[in-house]
């Protein structure tokens, strides 16, 4: 099954929407949940600044069809949701790779979103791959955010890709991991 991984256009918007549709915290089916979900919704008109502004969004496809999407971009753009105003706020505080994270030397990377049937194939490691070449150039510590009850997603960004928890915190009932990984590797 060959795919392709590339910055998403604009035309690619419908079918990060239908993915992300698919696996939110919103709308996903009950019985997809333990397999991992996404937190964060997002609109069109979000998509659209994050590929514009950022070229912060990339996407797997398979024969034209959007198969995965990974975010990443400036906390800058992140900054009008609260859990990542929160995190902003926090970032002087942490240290990672012998650094003092700030906006400027980091990124926060994710949602990520792997359609089932392309689970456990290579792709995270692809698509995380890909992105994190595109934003090393501007920034060398990435950091996200796991929540808790989310084990698949913990489990693959730890014991596959190798991203490192920072600290834990806890915001509007959630405990969450923050993790970084240094943009070099």
């Amino acid at each position: 099954m060959e795919l392709e991984f590339k910055l998403a256009s604009l035309e690619d918007i419908d079918g990060v929407l239908a993915l992300h549709r698919k696996y939110q915290l919103a709308t996903i089916a009950e019985e997809d949940k333990p397999d991992g979900f996404v937190t964060t919704a997002f609109t069109r008109e979000q998509l659209t600044q994050l590929i514009e502004q950022e070229q912060g969004l990339t996407v797997a496809t398979h024969e034209g069809q959007v198969v995965a999407y990974v975010m990443a971009a400036s906390w800058q753009f992140w900054s009008g949701w609260p859990i990542f105003a929160y995190m902003i706020a926090q970032l002087p505080t942490l240290t990672y790779a012998g650094r003092q994270l700030s906006t400027t030397n980091s990124y926060q990377y994710g949602p990520i979103c792997i359609d089932k049937p392309h689970r456990g194939s290579g792709v995270l490691e692809r698509i995380f791959d890909f992105s994190r070449a595109q934003m090393a150039v501007r920034y060398p510590v990435l950091v996200t955010f796991i929540n808790r009850i989310n084990t698949r997603s913990y489990a693959a960004h730890t014991q596959k890709l190798g991203l490192e928890v920072i600290r834990e915190f806890e915001l509007n009932g959630n405990q969450y991991y923050e993790l970084a990984y240094d943009t070099s590797k």
